[in-house]
């Protein structure tokens, strides 16, 4: 029986250095033996070729070629206990072991080389590269390396810019002969002149002429890298912010040219995607099918916005976010404390960006006072990732997952603002799409490097299109063999989760952000469509095993953000109510924090097509009359929150005028009437119910950017320039009212552990009435309120209506808050304040029409 040397290594793929120790387990003896039992060794810490830290350990396995071992590794932060630090699960849909393994192979010249990437980020795409790692005086080589499992061949093709009134092919921008750290000023120019960044296909034009292309050379797993000895990659800083593409050759034999999806920039801040040669404007590119750009991860730009690009003033990651204050600030916020705002920052800039274009993170940073003074304490942004079109969308055509859209304000304004939001003790937790990719994506995921559906890395494909005879006889030309995608009730074909380089992609790209920007935590869209919509597209058979695999990459996200970022913050759009979806991945669950709960929404506004197993309160109320609500329904909705695992909301993206029938809440509270005089009064105290309810909840309270001043236009995919409206001139008028009492709601439910705990109990609730009285209180009882609310059109004045409730504690109790307050343009009815004694289950006290009291149990 032969020996074989195996060196096994664990690549972290992230900075900082978070690990200090690993060990090495695997299913031998201690004389390398296979064995039921694991043996455990000691790895030694060592700086990767990526320059991050890795570890790395040697042993030797006897047995015969072909043999089969597992093996894992265990991290060890900090003081902290030893932790599994292998999220990836085995690619088996019905298995959920998170093992690597190894087969044996014919001895050769040296040992056999195992490699785990916890992170792929620093792997694909353009990166430094350290040949000798252990030197720390080595400078960075640079590396592209590309996941093109069908390709022939593959080649990095560097793109061209100049600037105007040049000629590109006499003085082009982007020269290996002017790119020197101490010639870079000499490169840089104005932003708003450069013209080039895309390389058309067939032509070619957009091409260097004279520098590149560079050969790659095929491993194993199918990615392609660049030859390490490369006297011409052998200097990293030389390609800062250079332009490239990849040049595939695909398995057809035909020739395109592929953006990179790991880069970590796409130039062009516009909506044009040409076809052909592009002589125009850099900045009116869709970044999704232009070039992309060699970006260094570990610096950031010293300034908000240089004039000149690239910038010149640069400092270290750990320069940037160095402030202690900062952290401080973040670091005692928990979950229970969330008060979500929803920003889309493409809908902001109707004072900045008249021309036409959409808001930027400089539009967002501009309203972060408004925000602190409002009270919020997490921003929620929809998604940010480079994405299709220019400012009609709302970010969840994704194309590039490590890429920040440019048109936005890119990478490094994006480090400012989560800077920014920190120092005012307010997380930043960001929207991603792992559902689908960008709709168009031909230059990007859409057939790579192949023209045979069945073969498409980035997309999951069911069969042969021969498959399909039927549905192919059945549909036009240009969808014939499409039959075996597989839709999931998103608005593009599921990504192909049984490939763990798929599933890799998306998993870095969020470690990326959480590592490199800080971001706090995740809103995961539409994860029933990863997990249980999957169905053929030819029949619309459901697909088990898809949903098995969309499952194993939620597991396998969720394990590894919390082995990197054990405080992160996690979300799931998930509508099936399902509880595991926030518990433990080892006891069944996937690993998220809290789900959003949409029936919350359906039940308490509602004005949606959904059927009548709905209370739909503020929709019916908006009708005017005087008929019963459903508050009992309503009142399961609001029970169901008890635990703290669910976010709730009385408005999201998806209701406030893109869904069917909807509307902002405003407009649905009095059935669409103009919102002037009276009826604006009216609208408002129900919109103050609806967010009062939901603020008061056990949930994790969030809401739509805009509800809180009163923002009446629609918020539509495609029409978001057209309906956005000036936040700042509305808190003035006519949204004054609307933002005090937010912003004095929102303050109360900071300020007392009984309005954040995940304790409520619904006491009463009446149809004919529209009341509902529910108890909200801290551990042990203590910090004790009760919220008597109504969408009655008329007061309830004490004596006139006792409510009894046995499970209404008796005591005195104090009036903190009255959302038909005065100060709230309400009519001022309530208790003033005053404390009233409950006794035999009775509580004799004001609740204004249209609105709420909130009590507070006092010795």
């Amino acid at each position: 029986m032969a020996g074989y040397v195996v060196q096994f290594t664990y690549m972290t793929g992230i900075q900082p250095d978070i690990f200090t120790s690993a060990r090495l387990k695997g299913n031998w003896d201690s004389r390398g033996m296979g064995s039921e039992s694991w043996s455990t060794i000691a790895m030694e810490k060592i700086r990767g070729s990526d320059g991050c830290p890795a570890f790395t350990a040697a042993i030797e396995l006897f047995g015969g070629v072909g043999d089969v071992f597992e093996w894992g590794v265990e991290l060890q932060r900090h003081g902290s206990e030893w932790q599994w630090g292998i999220p990836t699960e085995l690619s088996q849909h019905t298995s959920d072991r998170r093992v690597r393994t190894l087969r044996l192979t014919a001895p050769d010249a040296g040992p056999q080389l195992e490699t785990y990437y916890l992170s792929q980020a620093r792997r694909l795409g353009a990166q430094r590269f350290y040949a000798n790692p252990s030197n720390p005086a080595e400078p960075p080589a640079i590396q592209f390396a590309v996941w093109a499992p069908n390709a022939q061949e593959v080649d990095v093709c560097i793109g061209t810019l100049w600037e105007t009134g040049k000629n590109p092919d006499d003085d082009p921008l982007i020269d290996p002969m002017r790119l020197s750290l101490a010639g870079r000023a000499l490169r840089s120019v104005d932003r708003h002149t450069i013209h080039g960044g895309y390389i058309a296909d067939g032509s070619e034009a957009g091409s260097h002429k004279s520098w590149g292309p560079f050969k790659m050379i095929r491993q194993s797993d199918g990615v392609w890298i660049t030859a390490a000895s490369d006297p011409q990659l052998s200097t990293f800083p030389i390609f800062d912010h250079v332009p490239y593409m990849y040049r595939v050759r695909k398995d057809s034999g035909k020739v395109v040219f592929r953006t990179d999806i790991y880069s970590r920039c796409q130039i062009g801040s516009g909506g044009f995607a040409p076809i052909g040669e592009y002589l125009g404007r850099t900045e009116e590119l869709d970044g999704t099918v232009s070039c992309s750009i060699v970006v260094d991860p570990d610096l950031v730009a010293k300034e908000w916005l240089e004039p000149l690009w690239p910038e010149i003033q640069w400092l270290s990651q750990d320069q940037f976010f160095e402030s202690p204050a900062s952290a401080e600030n973040i670091q005692e916020v928990q979950l229970k404390d969330l008060v979500i705002y929803e920003l889309h920052i493409g809908a902001l800039g109707a004072r900045t960006s008249g021309d036409g274009h959409p808001g930027t993170l400089g539009d967002a940073l501009g309203l972060l006072d408004y925000l602190q003074d409002l009270g919020i304490n997490a921003i929620e942004l929809l998604p940010l990732s480079e994405f299709s079109g220019e400012g009609s969308g709302w970010g969840y055509a994704t194309s590039h997952h490590f890429a920040l859209e440019y048109s936005g304000g890119g990478r490094d304004q994006y480090k400012h603002f989560v800077r920014e939001c920190h120092k005012r003790g307010i997380v930043v937790i960001l929207d991603v799409v792992y559902n689908h990719f960008a709709h168009e994506a031909e230059r990007a995921e859409w057939m790579y490097d192949t023209d045979f559906h069945e073969k498409n890395p980035y997309y999951w494909y069911e069969g042969h299109p021969g498959d399909y005879v039927e549905f192919n006889a059945s549909v036009k030309e240009h969808r014939r063999g499409t039959g075996g995608y597989v839709d999931n009730l998103s608005t593009a074909w599921a990504p192909r989760y049984s490939e763990e380089a798929v599933r890799s992609m998306f998993i870095s790209s969020a470690l990326s952000q959480a590592v490199e920007f800080k971001i706090d935590g995740f809103r995961v869209d539409q994860t029933t469509s990863i997990r249980e919509y999957n169905k053929r597209h030819a029949d619309g058979r459901p697909l088990g095993h898809v949903n098995a695999f969309g499952s194993k990459l939620l597991r396998e996200l969720t394990r590894a953000l919390r082995l990197v970022k054990p405080q992160i913050m996690l979300m799931a759009e998930d509508h099936s109510n399902w509880e595991s979806v926030a518990r433990d991945p080892d006891t069944g669950g996937l690993g998220f924090d809290a789900a959003w709960y949409a029936d919350f929404y359906h039940h308490l506004v509602g004005d949606t097509d959904k059927g009548s197993d709905y209370a739909k309160l503020i929709k019916t109320a908006g009708l005017g009359d005087d008929r019963p609500l459903a508050m009992n329904f309503f009142a399961g909705a609001l029970q169901a929150t008890s635990g703290a695992k669910k976010v709730v909301y009385h408005e999201s993206h998806d209701e406030a005028g893109n869904g069917k029938l909807t509307k902002r809440t405003i407009n649905i509270a009095v059935n669409g009437a103009p919102l002037v005089g009276e009826t604006r009064r009216v609208a408002e105290a129900r919109c103050r119910f609806a967010a009062g309810m939901a603020l008061l909840s056990a949930g994790i309270p969030m809401f739509l950017f805009g509800e809180e001043v009163g923002a009446e236009k629609d918020f539509l995919y495609g029409k978001v320039l057209e309906n956005r409206e000036d936040l700042l001139a509305l808190r003035v008028s006519p949204g004054k009212y609307l933002f005090e009492f937010y912003r004095q709601l929102i303050r109360l439910r900071k300020s007392f552990a009984g309005l954040k705990s995940e304790n409520i109990d619904v006491v009463f609730s009446h149809n004919d009435h529209r009341l509902i009285v529910f108890r909200r209180w801290a551990l042990g009882g203590a910090d004790e309120f009760l919220v008597f609310a109504s969408l009655n059109n008329l007061h309830f004045n004490a004596p006139s209506y006792l409510f009894h409730a046995d499970r209404i504690p008796g005591g005195l109790w104090r009036e903190e808050f009255n959302s038909d307050s005065a100060y709230y343009g309400g009519d001022n009815v309530g208790n003033y304040g005053s404390v009233i004694a409950n006794s035999a289950g009775a509580f004799e006290c004001v609740v204004p029409a249209r609105g709420f009291v909130v009590f507070r149990r006092v010795e």
